[in-house]
Parts: C-alpha cells; structure tokens; sequence
C-alpha cells in the first residue's frame, strides 16, 4: 500500500481527477478519489497514478471506423 496517509491520498487522486475533469465540481471529484481509496489495487498506487489508471478506458478508448 502507499505510504500516504488516506487524507492526503484522497486529495492528491482528486486533483489528478480534476486535471482531466475541469468542469466536474471539486466535492465530487473527491468522493469519487474516496471511492478509488477502498479499491486494494488502486490504493497501492501514488495517487496520481491510480487517478491515470482509473481514466485510462476514458482516455486511451480507440475509435472505431465502420465501413460506409
């Protein structure tokens, strides 16, 4: 697990949330780090990198082309 205290983890994933959200309100942002907290395989990570890898379907999603 990483070595942050909860508090400070929370906040720092809710940052890098909000890096990718701007608009998205801040409180909502760290309930959704509160919520990545209690995940084992995410907490183990530095927050920004769980916040990456959370993100990671949203923003490394591949676009499909269907032939017309």
């Amino acid at each position: 697990m990483d070595d942050t205290p909860e508090t400070e983890w929370i906040a720092a994933c809710a940052h890098g949330l909000h890096r990718h959200w701007r608009t998205v309100d801040p409180r909502e942002l760290e309930a959704v780090a509160t919520e990545l907290s209690r995940d084992e395989r995410l907490r183990a990570m530095p927050p920004m990198a769980a916040a990456f890898e959370w993100l990671r379907p949203v923003t490394c999603s591949q676009v499909v082309s269907f032939p017309q």
